[in-house]
């Protein structure tokens, strides 16, 4: 073996390496690449359980808007629909509440994304928590279940671009 044919194979391994490498990258960042959630969406709770039996069956609707910086999210939500035990109402101007929330959006290679939201309600009687664990059905489209302190409430949520009719 020369001296120059042992370089000339370090060299060969390196640019292979090189170009394999950016072949593993850009199948990772246009194949599989973290969905744009950021913007404005509308979602609907449904209360399936509860120790507040008035709240059991109530759909509550809301605006949020998501800011995505690399897997981290954040934002804001305000209540704007309730339909309860006590009859239907929209909610609007001084009477809705903003809340908060932070999150993880999580890359699933062979299954949907997953989006984990912490939200701080700031409710009608007082500061509560509630946690969504939403699928990533499409860049338009979230779905999944929710659990709240408030009474105790889980159920199930959808979530979209476009406002509920």
């Amino acid at each position: 073996m020369s001296f120059s044919s042992f370089f000339a194979d370090i060299l060969a391994t390196i640019i292979g390496g090189v170009i394999l490498t950016f072949f593993f990258f850009l199948i990772r960042e246009k194949l599989f690449s973290l969905p744009n959630i950021s913007g404005k969406w509308y979602f609907q709770t449904n209360t399936l359980a509860t120790k507040y039996n008035p709240y059991r069956n109530m759909i509550l609707g809301y605006t949020a808007v998501i800011w995505k910086e690399g897997n981290r999210v954040e934002g804001t939500i305000e209540k704007i629909y309730e339909n309860s035990s006590t009859g239907i109402r929209n909610i609007e101007g001084k009477n809705r509440k903003r809340s908060t929330f932070q999150g993880n959006l999580e890359r699933k290679y062979f299954q949907s994304s997953l989006l984990q939201l912490h939200v701080n309600e700031n409710a009608e009687s007082r500061e509560s928590t509630t946690y969504y664990e939403l699928k990533i059905n499409s860049k338009d489209n979230l779905d999944g279940v929710f659990n709240s302190m408030i009474a105790e409430q889980s159920g199930t949520t959808i979530w979209q671009r476009t406002p509920f009719v």
